[in-house]
């Protein structure tokens, strides 16, 4: 395969990528691959998945959101990355990117996602009727879920979320939106704007599972809560055919078991796209 860093442009800083191009075979398509929460394009699924999809044929695009990483900075001393992150610019940033595989001619694209960025390939391929396929890696179930489960989980602020909202709150309405609060836990930083977006601004991903039409594969690791990542539910729920795929001794990363979710993916991809 040949490898091509490119930048997509948006209506603020660009985002940054590399297009993965098979050689020696004929191209059947082209796959965009979303990370997940404070990740990018070259860790977890985005790095290891592009060798075989360029393997079956697929070009591929693996990119950074706007909201990737905790912290970082581009061409200045801003800080940007997740901690500054909405739910809208991710969606937004999806969508420039695929105008950006658009413009090189593949308008169709199917949808690779890993946690949040499963949560919002969900959202892209409702908003995109035509998407052909959907893989879902261990994507989260997006409306209030991570919030009821962040004692369980301790994600978002663990026992301590209730206490961070209303201190984001009362930060918002100081005029602080935009200053960074610690949380106990993974993120560990956030803007009190970023915070309060993502209590209330995602949509549900089971509730959006009907929207989708076109076929799916949705996989899981067997040491992730069901709830979180709700697989068999987004599969009851979707209107394509939807396949679910539970990897033994697998967590939320998949360390370890990258094998198997390759074999998985590209077993899938076999059967389903060609």
């Amino acid at each position: 395969m040949r490898l091509e860093l490119v930048e997509i442009k948006t209506d603020t800083i660009p985002l940054d990528g590399l297009l993965y191009l098979p050689e020696d075979r004929a191209i059947r398509g082209a796959a965009m691959i979303f990370h997940g929460n404070t990740m990018n394009f070259y860790t977890g699924a985005p790095r290891f998945l592009p060798p075989i999809l360029c393997e079956l044929g697929f070009v591929c695009l693996s990119f950074n959101r706007r909201g990737h990483d905790i912290m970082s900075i581009r061409d200045s001393r801003a800080a940007v990355g997740a901690a500054f992150q909405t739910t809208a610019e991710g969606i937004a940033d999806n969508q420039f990117a695929a105008q950006w595989l658009s413009s090189r001619g593949f308008d169709t694209p199917l949808l690779i996602g890993h946690s949040n960025g499963g949560f919002l390939a969900v959202q892209h391929a409702a908003a995109t009727p035509d998407t052909p396929a959907l893989i879902l890696l261990s994507a989260h179930a997006g409306g209030g879920v991570a919030e009821k489960l962040a004692a369980k989980t301790g994600l978002l602020g663990a026992d301590k979320t209730d206490a961070l909202r209303q201190q984001a709150i009362q930060m918002i309405s100081q005029g602080r939106g935009d200053d960074l609060m610690l949380l106990p836990g993974w993120w560990y930083a956030a803007t009190a704007n970023s915070y309060i977006d993502r209590l209330t601004t995602m949509p549900n991903t089971v509730k959006t599972a009907p929207q989708i039409m076109c076929p799916s594969l949705f996989i899981r690791g067997d040491e992730e809560i069901p709830e979180a990542y709700p697989a068999e539910d987004f599969a009851a729920a979707s209107t394509g055919k939807c396949d679910v795929e539970i990897v033994k001794n697998c967590d939320h990363f998949y360390r370890g078991r990258e094998d198997a979710v390759i074999n998985l993916v590209h077993n899938w991809m076999i059967k389903n796209l060609l």
